[in-house]
């Protein structure tokens, strides 16, 4: 089921999202597409081509995450702990920042899927 959506505006390639918290430094994203640590993840996206879609999925029971539109890649399907039970998505210069609240601290099993994920061709970031 779908909990959250979001299109942002982000000037940077790679928006967090996750817990409200501080992104831990240890949270390195490299050369891959996306990273992800106890409580946030990182997703290297196509920045300033327009606005980036992001779709946050929950889960009701066991083996119960319902699709998402094909037109979205999923790039996280894990467990985050968010301290406060809030679920945020910003980019790492704070000019955009989302938050939403699934509920009370804890684990929660979310899958993260966006709409430009990647790299733009010819352009390092």
């Amino acid at each position: 089921m779908q909990v959250a959506g979001v299109d942002i505006c982000v000037n940077h390639a790679v928006p967090h999202l996750g817990a409200t918290d501080w992104v831990p430094l240890s949270l390195a994203l490299g050369d891959a597409p996306v990273a992800s640590c106890d409580t946030h993840v990182a997703v290297r996206v196509r920045p300033q081509t327009g606005l980036v879609k992001v779709r946050l999925f929950g889960q009701r029971q066991a083996g119960d995450l319902e699709g998402a539109d094909p037109a979205f890649v999923t790039v996280f399907d894990g467990s985050l702990l968010l301290s406060d039970g809030r679920f945020a998505v910003g980019d790492v210069e704070q000019v955009t920042r989302f938050v939403h609240r699934l509920g009370y601290r804890g684990e929660y099993r979310v899958r993260v899927a966006v709409d430009s994920p990647g790299r733009t061709r010819g352009r390092s970031t």
